[in-house]
This record gives structure tokens, sequence and C-alpha cells, in this order.
């Protein structure tokens, strides 16, 4: 599933698509809101907030797009008359332009709201990682609202916190040095877990390429996918489990046993 700062890099190239131009084209292809039909309309701005995306337009009676990647959706722009990189059967909105075509392709989530039904869209999500709206105070209190709840879960739960997917969720933990089963109120430096997932999400904002230990190329994450290789740091074979607030929801936990110990047997490790 993308993480924040995919969503941000889509939101960004969009912006530059669309923002202050007028729709030649709109074509949703969802059954609900088929009939929708903003040709003429000006697109003012469109924004990340955490993995949500919005494509923001009209005037007084502002409309937005709303989109979730979910698990296999990304958004691309084309010059007008490029051949799409993706199949046409498989696009679920289609905005044009006098010089442009945006496609959101596979879009697990999209609908059309009134911009003033944005609050009651994505109101509940806490600060945004790469947002205006970034305070790491009230995330550590949300965090901490529920002590015992294991840090892999609470990392993930975007009412803490935007924009932290599973890639980051895992390799946060192994940074901190904390197996992820570990309950919030027992995590031994939690503000500077929080500080940590700013840094790696502004760090990789700008680039394609996710890196956590610093490498751009080859090892670039110290623990995440490497269940057949050893963990970077110490070589111990690295977990893979699952994890989630429910069968559904379930991901891919991997960490270092070694690095990352259990309390009730070790010490938990932390970087400086």
């Amino acid at each position: 599933m993308p993480e924040g700062d995919t969503v941000w890099r889509a939101a960004r190239e969009l912006h530059r698509a669309l923002a202050g131009k007028v729709l030649t084209r709109c074509d949703i292809r969802v059954p609900r809101f088929a009939t929708v039909d903003f040709t003429g309309s000006t697109v003012q701005e469109v924004v990340a907030r955490g993995k949500h995306l919005l494509i923001r337009g009209g005037g007084d009676d502002g409309w937005d797009i709303h989109s979730h990647l979910k698990m296999e959706g990304l958004w691309h722009v084309y010059a007008r008359g490029e051949k799409w990189r993706r199949p046409a059967f498989k696009a679920r909105c289609i905005l044009g332009t006098e010089d442009a075509v945006v496609v959101g392709f596979e879009l697990g989530f999209l609908r059309v709201i009134a911009r003033a039904e944005e609050e009651d869209a994505v109101g509940f999500l806490g600060p945004d990682l790469l947002g205006p709206d970034w305070d790491p105070d009230e995330a550590l209190r949300r965090l901490r609202e529920q002590p015992d709840r294991p840090i892999g879960l609470a990392l993930l739960d975007q009412r803490n916190l935007a924009g932290i997917g599973n890639v980051y969720r895992c390799e946060l933990c192994f940074l901190a040095g904390v197996h992820p089963l570990t309950p919030v109120a027992e995590v031994p430096n939690l503000p500077r877990m929080v500080e940590l997932s700013k840094k790696l999400l502004e760090a990789n904002k700008e680039r394609s390429t996710r890196a956590t230990t610093g490498q751009l190329r080859g090892n670039t994450l110290w623990v995440y996918g490497r269940s057949r290789r050893g963990c970077l740091r110490c070589g111990t074979p690295v977990a893979l489990e699952q994890l989630g607030d429910s069968d559904t929801e379930l991901r891919e936990l991997y960490y270092c046993p070694h690095c990352q110990p259990r309390l009730e047997t070790a010490d938990a490790r932390a970087l400086p």
C-alpha cells in the first residue's frame, strides 16, 4: 500500500498539471458518480492528506474528488495524445485540460464530495507528517491514548499520525530498537520515534526510491522485505509475521529478533 510520501508526490504532480486549469474532460468511472461532470470547471489545487488525495475545484460551490490509492492505485499525468502506460479499462477517473490528461488507475477508493463535506471525509486523520498541520505533540497525545496497544499497530493507525504505511512501520520499529508488539507505554523514547517518522518521510518525499539506511541503491531498507536475508546490522534472520487489528487488516511485519528483542527477554536497544 502506498505511503504518505508516495501520495505527497502524486499530489504535487497532479497539482502542477491541473491547478488553475479549466477541465475540458471529466470522466469518472465509478457507478455512483458516473453522471458527475465538472467539464468547464476550474481546478483550484490538489493536496495530499496523509494517504488521501483531494482534487479541489469549483468556485463558491466547491467540490472535491477524493481518492485513496489502497493497494494497486496510481495516478498518471500525460500530454494530450500521449499513449497511456496502463490499459484504459483500469481507469477510474480521467480529467483533461487543454494540454494534459490526468488518469487515476485502479483506485481503491474514489468519490465526489462537496467542499463543505471535506472535514467529515478526512477530519478523523491525525496530524499529517508531510502536511502544514503537522503537530508532534498532538501525535504523541493520540498515541498515548491507548497505552497498552502494540506500537506496531498504533503507528499504522492513521487516526494517530497520518502517512505511515507498512514499510515505515517496520523500519521505524527497527531504528528505535523496539519490538513491534511492545505496548506504546513501554516504548523507551516515544517522542524520538515520532520525530524520526517525520524525518524519514521528509527525506524520502522528493525521491522515488524509499530509503531508511542512507543508501539509494542496493540495501535501502534495514528489515522490510528481508525475511529471506539477514538483518543489515547484525545478520540475524529477519522474522516475518502478520499483524493487524483484524484478520482483514493483517499486514506483513518484519523485525530483527536480535536488534528488537521483546521487553520480557531483554531491554529494548534504541539508537541515539
